[in-house]
């Protein structure tokens, strides 16, 4: 797994729910935050998405990227994302290159995992066995946080 200082797989294109190609690459400049799981429409990703949703707009006010990613399609996504009146984008990794790269994919699955990735494409924070519930605010808290004291 990626660990915090490493970089991020900037160059691997995968598809988001609008059909899309979309890369980490597209989020140079800015911080992001790349939240992996392992379902849609599963009991602990539906907390975890709508919890990220329910912080969504501190996120934006502080110009910071949210992105989901898992191995459903894009279809699957686009439903998702409809359901939950999700506002970010959900990438679909129907080959597991970019969770591979994260290391967060195995044959068990997605590892659920959230990576904070600066301007200049650097693992800041990695959440690891993340509490779905909870973890927008969790992530937002910290992000507010490092964003006041750079």
């Amino acid at each position: 797994m990626i660990k915090t200082g490493g970089k991020a797989p900037l160059d691997i294109k995968v598809l988001d729910q609008n059909g899309l190609s979309v890369s980490l690459r597209d989020f140079l400049g800015s911080y992001a935050v790349l939240y992996a799981y392992p379902m849609d429409e599963t009991p602990g990703c539906v907390k975890e998405a709508c919890s990220i949703r329910d912080v969504y707009g501190e996120f934006k006010a502080l110009g910071v990227a949210v992105v989901g990613i898992s191995p459903d399609d894009e279809e699957s996504h686009k439903k998702f994302a409809q359901h939950h009146e999700l506002q970010f984008p959900l990438w679909a990794d129907t080959k597991h290159e970019l969770l591979n790269a994260l290391g967060v994919w195995s044959i068990t699955g997605v590892a659920r995992t959230t990576f904070l990735v600066d301007e200049e494409g650097t693992v800041v924070h990695v959440w690891e066995n993340v509490e779905p519930e909870r973890h927008g605010e969790a992530v937002i808290d910290y992000v507010t946080n490092i964003l006041k004291t750079s």
